[in-house]
């Protein structure tokens, strides 16, 4: 069995927010795979299911950021699970935004969330690095994690989220390799996709009208029916004019 963990913090104002993006990526698996109904376990919220044969728990912890190795703590004793089943899927400050790591073990990186885990289990677990980016100070951090996603970011986050859904059994199967090969792949697809559309609208665009015929036109037709009545008038008049014999 193993134990997929999203870390953010509960509550619908928070739903959106950068520092929210480990349990969008959990909520996106359980939609993708058919998941049973997120229920109140663990001092969070879990839901269960299957990868390719391997039982996984699902689980979102209630206990704020900063907290969140009390729900997990919990959840591997009471599942008798060491950290080598464990898959901590969170937001990471030191990559840019749409770039994905995977990693067991290491620092933290100041992540309060990664903090609380290690300090409840150990080190070794397993973490999916999610980047969104850094804003440039360290003052602006907290600012940062505790905003919304913008409407530009949608363009890399939706895809993102559905490629770590479409690869996650690699996870359960202990193949980090393949999950970032199949992650980028499937990125590279959308891209492809994107720039295949956009050309057929340059294309589209550019492609040389066939000129209208002369007088096709319903103005240029007004102008021709005023210019033969005109000459047949002229015509009229002139015939008037001829001397008779």
């Amino acid at each position: 069995m193993k134990l997929f963990v999203g870390l953010g913090n509960p509550g619908a104002k928070y739903a959106r927010h950068r520092h929210n993006v480990g349990f969008m990526a959990v909520e996106r698996v359980a939609e993708r795979h058919g998941f049973g109904p997120w229920r109140r376990r663990f001092q969070g919220y879990a839901a269960d299911g299957e990868l390719d044969g391997t039982k996984v728990l699902l689980l979102k912890p209630e206990t704020y950021m900063n907290e969140s190795g009390r729900a997990v703590g919990e959840a591997a004793r009471f599942l008798k699970l060491g950290t080598s089943d464990i898959v901590v899927f969170h937001d990471e400050l030191d990559l840019l935004p749409g770039k994905l790591k995977v990693k067991t073990g290491g620092g933290n990186a100041g992540h309060n969330g990664l903090r609380s885990i290690t300090a409840h289990l150990d080190n070794e677990y397993a973490r999916v690095r999610i980047g969104i980016g850094h804003p440039g100070a360290k003052e602006l951090v907290q600012a940062w994690v505790l905003h919304d996603f913008s409407r530009a970011d949608q363009d890399w986050l939706e895809p993102m989220l559905d490629a770590i859904a479409d690869a996650a059994p690699r996870l359960a199967a202990n193949d980090a390799a393949r999950f970032l090969t199949d992650v980028a792949r499937a990125l590279s697809n959308d891209d492809d996709e994107a720039e295949k559309s956009k050309r057929r609208k340059t294309a589209e665009d550019t492609v040389p009208r066939e000129p209208r015929p002369r007088g096709s036109h319903p103005a240029g037709e007004r102008a021709s029916k005023r210019a033969t009545a005109l000459a047949e008038n002229l015509k009229n008049w002139l015939a008037k004019r001829r001397p008779k014999d």
